[in-house]
């Protein structure tokens, strides 16, 4: 066979890569974020007062830094910006004060921190949001409550009766009846249906990650009874496998990771049980409502029982692994920003931390809303897992007796005394030290340099003790009570400059209230019944939007993490009210949901290209076919391991970390671990520094942020990866293995190939491109000196490579 028609085949299967590209979303979303938090703080506690043309009409230099225009025209000097490309932003060089002659803000520099936020903006391209703030219609504001109310997303949650149809014969239920109303008003119509190979291959990856296996695909095609998608349906959602899958989707919302993020990112052993926990709750189908009341106050709901308890302060874990920053623990103003971004764009789909240094700039969010809830944040306690600094872990919730939880904390307050004074002695030491170098008394405070030594020394001994012999009991990485107090407002974001408490409550444009003064707790109870509450139009309808996503590509809202102004209005908005009222109704049930969005003829079309209807309806936003879709990182790698065979299906348990009293690691020398494993992806340590080398290849989340929906790229690292890396090739070998004992036929053995990978028979054309192949291959091999032995295994592993390197395994249909 000749090297042309080797290169014919492999581009045949792999389905050309680059053609294949999807559009790669704008980043827009996620940078205008980021200006939100980190630079127009900055900026306006720093900058705007001399650039912005205030209350004196100066602006020093000609430059104005108030609107996204005025950054990029520059000054007297010229421009100052050039997005995308630091090194050559004038404004990254003022900011880090290279030029003498150039220096922002002239008063001192800013600090390590915020200089490299900026260099980060920069090179985002530099997203500000600025200028459209008097042109934007139908925005509201802070200081807009009345037009506010009327915003589509915070009027009470509607139930329409659904429409008439001319069509009586194609709808299966009335989803289909909202979609199908929309499409005949547009004079369109809907795909054919798929094929019942392309359904149950979609059913699969879609609600467990998986593919079919060979005999579940001819079970179904031999079942010819009306139920028999709805039986291939139930059997999937009462598979373990379903909670893996949907419990990633979750995950990449709550930015779940296994290390905390501080410079050092520390590991936190026992974060995976609140993962487990999350995958199980999926399984048991947990009400949604209850789902959101035991993350945010578990601790505080009744039980039951004692594994009941257990089970609902593990759920807490969704406000501890919220990220840490720095070295110390000074820094934790962060943190309570990052749970509140978080519970805000999870639960509510609102960016809620845009109100932190002032007013939401469009959503009806004043900066006390944001404090009354940061006040309730601060009035708990949350699990601490160690810095460089402080390294022993404090405030984990023992889940054991009262008895053993007392030891608990006695043995975490005196490693944490311990802590504090091997700090203070070291610097006692280092002051000695100084004073002996110079030849003077080496005494202070009346302590000379060998008592400290001393008093140092024992310290370290009875914390390595301590560290030695941990008390026996199991202990989780979650939330507690603290001491209830309502938070200060912190001037333009900044907490060292105070303003007056704000009462602890909720946002008023959802009907929140303040909490009764002197309430005992911290108000986490009352915040998780208000974001439940029936009346609540936000939590039901995001929920919704975001299970519709992942069963067809995009949500009725296609930006499922913001309903506020800046978001994308619903294609089908009485379709999206009417499925989150059957939510409410139907008991909040996620797997309910499921079944009615999966057994609509919407959800059972062909994925076709038809330049008629493309014409029409370019983004298919009307959803006149279903939209294919490339597997995620996750999908990938288990659905190569599970048709080599080697997909290990353990569910649940911890990482292999080293001891906790070996944990000494350093913002030089940060936590780095890649734990291999034929496990599922959901159970690969994820960390926040350093992302997995499989998910940085394709397009996994980013633990430090809430992901609502992944940037898919197609890039040719990845088909590069597929080709060349390990993993590939022991998993190819282990696929060719599987083939080879399954069957002694070459022609069986290619088919088998097939259907394992693409969960159909190879065609007669395969079958001979395939024998080519092999031909080739091993004449190849043998001209390469490779044993005879070994060169039929070698070359059916070669095949195997190029199959699950092609685009038919990649992609959905």
């Amino acid at each position: 066979m000749s090297r042309l028609a080797l290169l014919s085949l492999s581009i045949g299967l792999l389905g050309g890569w680059a053609s294949a590209s999807a559009d790669e979303p704008a980043p827009t979303r996620d940078g205008i974020a980021f200006f939100e938090q980190k630079i127009r703080p900055v900026l306006v506690e720093r900058c705007i007062d001399c650039h912005s043309g205030g209350p004196t009409g100066k602006i020093k230099g000609g430059l104005r830094l108030d609107s996204r225009d005025a950054i990029r025209k520059g000054g007297d000097g010229g421009p100052i910006l050039t997005p995308g490309d630091p090194d050559a932003s004038r404004l990254i060089q003022a900011l880090r004060h290279d030029d003498d002659e150039l220096k922002m803000p002239p008063k001192g520099p800013l600090s390590d921190r915020e200089i490299a936020d900026f260099v980060t903006w920069v090179k985002l391209g530099a997203p500000d949001p600025r200028e459209a703030v008097a042109e934007a219609p139908g925005q509201a504001s802070a200081s807009d409550g009345d037009k506010a109310k009327e915003f589509w997303s915070f009027l009470p949650v509607s139930d329409p009766a659904v429409p008439e149809v001319h069509d009586q014969t194609w709808a299966r239920n009335d989803v289909d009846r909202f979609l199908l109303a929309k499409l005949e008003a547009k004079r369109l119509s809907p795909a054919p249906s798929a094929s019942k190979r392309a359904l149950i291959r979609r059913a699969s990856f879609d609600l467990t990650g998986l593919p079919p296996t060979p005999e579940e695909v001819e079970a179904f095609l031999a079942d010819e009874s009306p139920n028999a998608f709805e039986s291939v349906v139930d059997r999937l959602l009462a598979s373990p496998q379903y909670g893996e899958r949907w419990g990633r989707h979750w995950l990449d919302l709550v930015r779940y990771a296994d290390t905390s993020g501080c410079n050092s990112d520390y590991p936190v052993p026992s974060a995976h049980k609140y993962r487990d926990y999350v995958i199980d709750a999926f399984n048991r189908d947990t009400p949604f409502d209850r789902f959101v009341q035991e993350q945010v106050a578990g601790d505080l709901l009744p039980h039951q029982s004692e594994a009941e308890r257990w089970q609902q302060i593990v759920a807490t874990g969704y406000l501890a692994i919220a990220r840490r920053f720095g070295s110390h623990n000074n820094e934790f103003h962060l943190t309570y920003e990052d749970m509140i971004d978080n519970l805000g764009k999870t639960f509510l789909g609102l960016s809620i931390s845009c109100a932190r240094c002032h007013d939401h700039k469009f959503d009806p969010i004043p900066q006390r809303d944001y404090y009354a809830i940061y006040g309730i944040l601060q009035s708990s306690k949350y699990a601490f897992p160690g810095t460089e600094v402080y390294q022993s872990p404090t405030d984990f919730v023992a889940l054991g007796t009262p008895k053993q939880a007392e030891k608990l904390r006695a043995h975490e307050t005196e490693l944490d005394a311990l802590s504090r004074q091997v700090l203070k002695l070291g610097t006692e030491k280092k002051a000695l030290l100084a004073l002996e170098k110079a030849k003077k008394p080496a005494v202070l405070k009346g302590r000379t340099l060998l008592e400290v030594r001393a008093e140092l020394g024992d310290a370290l001994d009875r914390i390595k003790e301590l560290e030695d012999e941990p008390p026996a009991v199991e202990k989780a990485f979650a939330a507690s009570e603290g001491i209830p107090a309502d938070a200060k407002l912190q001037r333009k974001g900044d907490p060292k400059n105070e303003g007056d408490p704000v009462p602890r409550g909720f946002l008023q444009i959802l009907g929140g209230h303040k909490l009764p003064e002197g309430s005992p707790g911290s108000g986490r109870l009352e915040l998780a019944a208000w974001l439940t509450a029936k009346d609540n139009p936000l939590t039901a309808r995001v929920m919704v939007n975001r299970i519709w996503q992942h069963h067809f590509g995009r949500g009725l809202v296609a930006t499922p993490n913001d309903f506020g102004t800046r978001g994308k209005l619903p294609t089908h908005p009485e379709l999206l009210d009417w499925l989150a009222s059957r939510f409410v109704e139907e008991g909040w049930s996620i797997k309910a949901m499921h079944r009615r969005l999966m057994l609509s003829q919407s959800y059972q079309m062909a994925s076709v290209d038809d330049p008629a209807r493309s014409a029409v309806d370019p983004n298919n936003d009307l959803l006149w076919s279903f939209r294919r879709r490339r597997l995620s990182a996750e999908e990938i790698r288990d659905a190569m391991l599970a048709v080599a065979g080697t997909l290990d299906r353990t569910p649940g348990g911890p990482h292999p970390f080293p001891p906790e009293s070996t944990f000494h690691y350093t913002q030089h020398k940060p936590f780095v671990a890649v734990y291999e494993t034929d496990r599922r992806s959901v159970y690969l340590i994820q960390q926040r520094l350093k992302k997995h080398p499989f998910f940085e290849v394709f397009d996994g989340s980013d633990p430090n942020a809430t992901t609502a929906d992944r940037p898919i790229t197609t890039t040719p690292l990845q088909a590069l990866f597929l080709l060349n890396d390990r993993l590939a090739h022991e998993q190819a070998d282990k696929f060719a293995v599987r083939v080879g004992l399954a069957f002694a036929d070459e022609e069986a053995r290619i088919d088998y190939a097939f259907r394992l990978a693409f969960g159909r028979p190879a065609t007669a054309d395969e079958i001979k491109l395939g024998r080519d192949y092999l031909l080739a291959s091993r004449e190849q091999m043998k001209e390469a000196g490779l044993p005879a032995d070994r060169q039929p295994r070698a070359a059916l592993a070669s095949f195997a490579r190029v199959l699950l390197s092609s685009n038919e395994f990649l992609y959905v249909d």
